[in-house]
């Protein structure tokens, strides 16, 4: 029996993770039963085989909260062969057999913009805790894995390194109109101080193009972690739009139509967004910090995150250029297609499969 935390399942981040390697799992393994913890209405959407042996638990509790760490332990069948936590907020009290997925450490990286240090010292805690219950962890990046072990030790479980994939309907895109109805240069990500948008208002702001800055996402990290930069923002009334959360279809409307996708990131455990634009035709300029270029590779246009110029500057050239943008759409197509979902899934049950003989 394999037990997974899935309380996550409708969140961007690692929702989209859930929702694409979860089903790949189960159909891996036929003979296993599968006891999935999250909520019922969510769980019974994924797209499970039918003759699938999945059983549902109920399972409410607030994530990185007090009450999980006694709901979960208390859920976890005493069957269970292996239990995979998706996240570093594992049940301190199960004993048996962990695997564990680590996204970023962001947290301990970063604490200036973590917003309190309970924050940090829980994160530490957990990290810590994961270090020394897991029997394997996976990470979404050879930088996680080697932030893992920066700030963690190396530790005595083995650290797979598992990127994820771009869906297959980023490549197919139906032709539409412009959603925004002028030229825009675009960001997409839930808008929080570590995206670093202050720099991207600010280099908008040199760059004096004739293209809208259109910035989809949750605006409200943004507003409570960075009122400066939403006060800048205000100086551009009409050229700089928050879309806030928009659904499926139309952010994939919003990358099509862009002339460039803006990732000013700094820190990034992986970074779907620019993918997601290469697949979909979108030339990229990313930051340079953290896993951007293992991910975006040649693909990408670089820049410093720390220096608006830098990035004006980058952009300018970017939409002054034809044939560089041309040449980035044609190269970020075939980077995009070199992260697929079937080999996140195929290493991820590999793991899995070592784990159970």
């Amino acid at each position: 029996m394999i037990t997974i935390d899935v309380r996550w399942l409708s969140a961007s981040g690692i929702g989209t993770y859930l929702r694409n390697v979860i089903p790949g799992i189960v159909a891996t393994f036929p003979e296993r039963r599968f006891v999935l913890l999250g909520n019922p209405a969510e769980i019974e959407n994924l797209p499970l085989s039918s003759s699938a042996k999945v059983d549902i638990v109920e399972a409410g509790s607030k994530m990185y909260s007090v009450a999980e760490q006694f709901e979960i332990p208390g859920k976890i069948p005493k069957e269970t062969e292996l239990y995979f936590a998706p996240h570093y907020n594992i049940p301190l009290r199960y004993r048996g057999k962990m695997l564990v997925t680590v996204y970023d450490l962001f947290h301990m990286s970063m604490p200036d913009l973590v917003g309190g240090l309970h924050k940090r010292l829980y994160a530490k805690y957990m990290f810590d805790a994961v270090r020394r219950k897991a029997a394997a962890i996976m990470t979404i990046s050879e930088f996680t894995r080697d932030e893992l072990v920066r700030f963690t030790g190396k530790g005595r479980q083995s650290v797979h390194p598992i990127h994820l994939g771009v869906d297959d309907s980023w490549f197919e895109i139906p032709a539409s109109e412009n959603p925004h109805g002028r030229p825009y240069i675009l960001f997409v990500g839930n808008i929080k101080p570590h995206k670093n948008l202050g720099a991207l208002i600010k280099a908008y702001s040199m760059t004096e193009l004739p293209h809208d800055l259109v910035l989809v996402g949750k605006k409200e990290g943004f507003i409570t972690g960075d009122s400066a930069s939403m006060f800048e923002a205000g100086k551009f009334e009409g050229r700089v739009h928050f879309t806030g959360r928009v659904d499926d279809a139309l952010l994939k409307r919003y990358v099509a139509n862009a002339d460039a996708l803006v990732f000013p990131s700094l820190y990034e455990g992986f970074g779907l967004p620019p993918l997601e634009a290469m697949a979909a035709g979108c030339p990229v300029i990313s930051s340079d910090a953290a896993s951007l270029p293992e991910i975006c590779g040649d693909a990408a246009l670089y820049c410093d995150p720390y220096s608006p110029s830098d990035l004006a500057g980058k952009i300018k050239h970017l939409m002054g250029d034809k044939a560089l943008r041309d040449e980035f759409r044609e190269k970020g197509l075939v980077r995009a297609r070199q992260f697929t979902w079937e080999s996140c899934i195929r290493k991820t049950c590999e793991v899995v499969d070592g784990l159970l003989s």
